[in-house]
């Protein structure tokens, strides 16, 4: 399979209209899709389980019972991450966190395998959580490798460098995790896994995405640099019942 590759149901840049495309609601076409066997479901609300992943999934414009359902499935006072949601939140919810993120989409991206890189497994999963402490490139939970392949790069036997796979829409796959250990950065190490986990997406016949904070731009100008490009703008952002 050639790897200069675009996805037939591309839409153009900066799509807005929710609903129009299952990466704009990427968890809940997770969850309805590849990701079924994990969904936890409540009404029309859905979440991975809380050691899978903290996303949860909503209809895109979803009405007062919705977000009942979103308060029992995630269970009392818990802070609820709504990453993607960008339609207004209830007035007896309180935001916790928000900020502006990107996602992007592969665009001729130049994947390609690595020689270095081991696929990682259950039995990496305490090694993957402390890079994952000492970097912090989003969540990552005792049972997240269980959502794709993740790949990672040794030195001395010590893991110094993690890419893999997370939200699965049909016929995406979001590229996540992205670390390197402090001690080796600058060496190219997350740009060979990002390649080398895009080679893999590709392989399926998929298309590669991923998400980032829109102020980290330099991640936005190296993702862009390998092919990527900006699809939409998002946001990350957390809730949770106000307290009566």
């Amino acid at each position: 399979m050639s790897d200069q590759v675009r996805h037939p149901h591309e839409e153009a840049p900066y799509g807005d209209a929710p609903g129009s495309h299952v990466l704009d609601n990427p968890a809940l076409a997770s969850l309805t899709g590849p990701h079924a066997h994990f969904a936890e479901k409540r009404g029309r609300v859905l979440r991975y389980p809380a050691d899978v992943s903290p996303w949860l999934a909503m209809p895109d414009v979803p009405d007062a019972g919705d977000w009942a359902d979103l308060a029992a499935l995630a269970g009392p006072g818990i802070e609820v991450p709504l990453a993607g949601y960008t339609g207004t939140v209830p007035d007896d919810w309180e935001i916790t966190f928000h900020i502006e993120g990107v996602q992007l989409v592969d665009d001729g991206i130049a994947a390609a395998p690595d020689p270095e890189a081991v696929r990682l497994g259950p039995a990496d999963v305490p090694e993957i959580l402390d890079l994952i402490e000492r970097t912090q490139p989003g969540p990552f939970l005792p049972r997240t490798i269980e959502m794709g392949t993740y790949l990672g790069i040794r030195r001395e036997g010590a893991l110094v460098a993690l890419a893999g796979e997370r939200l699965h829409p049909p016929g995406w796959t979001e590229i996540s995790a992205v670390c390197t250990d402090p001690a080796v950065r600058g060496q190219g190490l997350a740009t060979r896994l990002v390649l080398a986990v895009a080679h893999g997406i590709r392989e399926r016949g998929e298309t590669p995405f991923l998400h980032t904070a829109a102020r980290n731009t330099g991640a936005i100008r190296l993702y862009e640099s390998l092919g990527f490009r900006l699809r939409r703008r998002t946001a990350f952002l957390a809730a949770r019942p106000a307290e009566r």
